[in-house]
């Protein structure tokens, strides 16, 4: 009988679109406190492959899905390429679901409790002013609050965001992700799916590779840095940092 699996969680890299199914990679910890006498378990890498139509019901996007929490029921793989698989596991998607956002829900009540507080201050009001019959005419005199200006001065004090780094540092030239060639040897490999883990939640907070990879400068064949030319193919980055081998 096939094993059933349920993740629930985040997506951990962004969205990959297919002919007639879309792919996203998710990661579930291990337990806290293992038995005694046994070594404490970590998390599991998984890519989930989930059919369009049944993608599209939910109602994600390729952003939204990095920020909802999901979950997610389906019979694990082994059979996928690691180009597509990225993850440790492969999970077959038989149903998705949005989980509903506790905070939103916490915010939603608080908004309607206050609105509540305001109808009710608000008739009581009505109430009071009702009750008056010959109401005291007073003069009262209203002060405009002084507008108050930024001075100059501090507004270009300011402080600006500081601009990331477009590249890692050591990057030599930037090359067109297609022009690159993969010798055969690096194909029959597969990196350390954790290792992969990593680098991909790095692009993520920074936009760029965390070290640009080694190629030869005439034939643009990989030397070193498979790893991150898996990363990049993940994610569907178009320009690759890269460092020319007898430049070193």
């Amino acid at each position: 009988m096939p094993h059933k699996m349920t993740l629930t969680g985040s997506a951990t890299g962004p969205l990959r679109e297919y002919d007639r199914y879309v792919a996203f990679d998710m990661r579930e910890k291990g337990s806290p406190s293992a038995p005694k006498g046994l070594k404490k378990s970590t998390f599991i890498s998984y890519t989930v492959f989930v059919a369009k139509k049944a993608f599209n019901k939910t109602g994600l996007t390729k952003k939204s899905i990095m920020h909802e929490k999901i979950l997610v029921q389906g019979e694990p793989t082994l059979d996928i390429p690691i180009d597509e698989c990225p993850g440790e596991i492969g999970i077959i998607c038989f149903q998705i679901t949005v989980l509903p956002n506790k905070n939103d829900k916490e915010a939603n009540e608080s908004k309607d409790k206050k609105e509540a507080q305001q109808e009710v201050a608000a008739t009581k009001q009505e109430e009071k002013q009702d009750s008056v019959s010959q109401p005291v005419a007073t003069e009262t005199k209203t002060i405009q609050p002084e507008a108050k200006e930024t001075p100059v001065k501090e507004q270009k004090a300011a402080p600006q965001k500081k601009q990331l780094p477009t590249q890692p540092k050591g990057t030599q030239d930037v090359v067109n992700f297609d022009e690159i060639i993969v010798p055969e040897a690096f194909l029959k490999t597969r990196p350390n799916p954790v290792k992969t883990e990593e680098v991909i939640e790095f692009v993520k907070r920074t936009g760029h590779l965390d070290k640009p990879l080694t190629i030869d400068k005439d034939s643009k064949v990989l030397k070193d840095g498979y790893r991150r030319y898996i990363v990049a193919k993940t994610v569907k980055m178009d320009k690759i940092p890269v460092v020319y081998e007898h430049q070193k």
